[in-house]
């Protein structure tokens, strides 16, 4: 809910020495150059599973955010809900290549993401 037409968004994720992440989003809102911050944590699966995670956004609620695909190379993640809720595809660099894109967005659709609601987000090439 906070990001919905937000651009130029970038995310820094930095592990406490509590076992969390803390995470610092910046972003542009639609019509304006003023860059915008929120904070928010990131909690490692309970259970050990380094690819389930759960966002708090607002204290106390945690919604779950898994990593549902990784480059081998780091250069993206793709995180999604296990209900579908939600879908993200994040890269280390402000352009993806097309057929990178395409490939991603469709393994999505086969897991049963609704990947018509994906959008960019704008970055420019001076940011």
């Amino acid at each position: 809910m906070f990001d919905k037409g937000s651009r130029e968004t970038t995310t820094k994720y930095t592990l406490n020495k509590d076992g969390y992440y803390n995470v610092l989003t910046t972003y542009k809102k639609p019509g304006g150059d003023k860059v915008y911050s929120r904070s928010s944590k990131m909690f490692p699966s309970e259970d050990g599973d380094k690819g389930e995670l759960q966002a708090q956004f607002i204290w106390p609620i945690k919604v779950d955010y898994w990593i549902i695909e990784l480059a081998d190379d780091y250069s993206y993640v793709v995180v999604g809900h296990p209900d579908h809720k939600f879908l993200f595809i994040m890269s280390r660099y402000q352009t993806m290549p097309k057929k990178t894109h395409d490939e991603i967005v469709a393994r999505c659709k086969a897991k049963g993401y609704e990947v018509a609601k994906l959008t960019s987000q704008q970055h420019s090439s001076g940011s």
